[in-house]
C-alpha cells in the first residue's frame, strides 16, 4: 500500500494530464473567439466613425451653397466620397456617400411635398461596399 501511495505522488496520472490539457485548450479557444469578436465590433465602430466623417463632410460642403442650388444635389452619388471642397477621397474608396434632397411642409417638416418650398431635408446614406453604413438628415430653410 505504500508503493502505490508513493507512486502517485510522484506525478499526475494520464487521465489528469489530459483533464488538464482539454481545459487549457478551452480557455485559449474562449479567448480567440472573444479577440475576434472584439475585432470584429471594432472593425464596425471604424466604418461608424468614418461614416459620420463623410456625412460631415456634405453637410459642410452645402452648408455654404445658397439654398435655390441644394436640389441640384439631389440623387449625386460620389465614390469614392468628396471632402468639403469637391477634393475625392481615394483613401476611403470603398465608402459611397449618396444624396437626397426634399422639399418639406413648412407647418410640418417630416411632410414631403412636392412644389418648392422654403424647406428642404437633406438626407446622406454612406454606403461601405454597397451595404449601408449611417444615414442623417438635417433641414435647410430660405433665409
Amino acid at each position: 500500500m505504500t508503493d502505490a501511495k508513493n507512486r502517485r505522488s510522484m506525478g499526475f496520472t494520464l487521465l489528469e494530464a489530459l483533464f488538464a490539457a482539454v481545459l487549457i485548450g478551452l480557455a485559449i479557444a474562449a479567448l480567440l473567439g472573444t479577440s475576434s469578436a472584439f475585432t470584429m465590433k471594432n472593425a464596425a465602430g471604424v466604418d461608424l466613425s468614418t461614416a459620420e466623417f463623410l456625412i460631415e463632410e456634405i453637410r459642410e460642403m452645402t452648408a455654404s451653397e445658397p439654398f435655390d442650388t441644394l436640389p441640384a444635389y439631389d440623387g449625386q452619388s460620389y465614390s469614392p466620397p468628396i471632402d468639403l471642397q469637391k477634393n475625392p477621397l481615394e483613401d476611403f474608396a470603398a465608402f459611397t456617400q449618396q444624396i437626397q434632397v426634399d422639399y418639406v411642409n413648412a407647418s410640418d417638416l417630416t411632410q414631403t411635398v412636392t412644389g418648392p418650398t422654403d424647406f428642404i431635408r437633406m438626407t446622406v446614406t454612406i454606403l461601405k461596399n454597397s451595404r449601408p453604413v449611417s444615414s442623417a438628415s438635417w433641414i435647410r430653410a430660405r433665409l
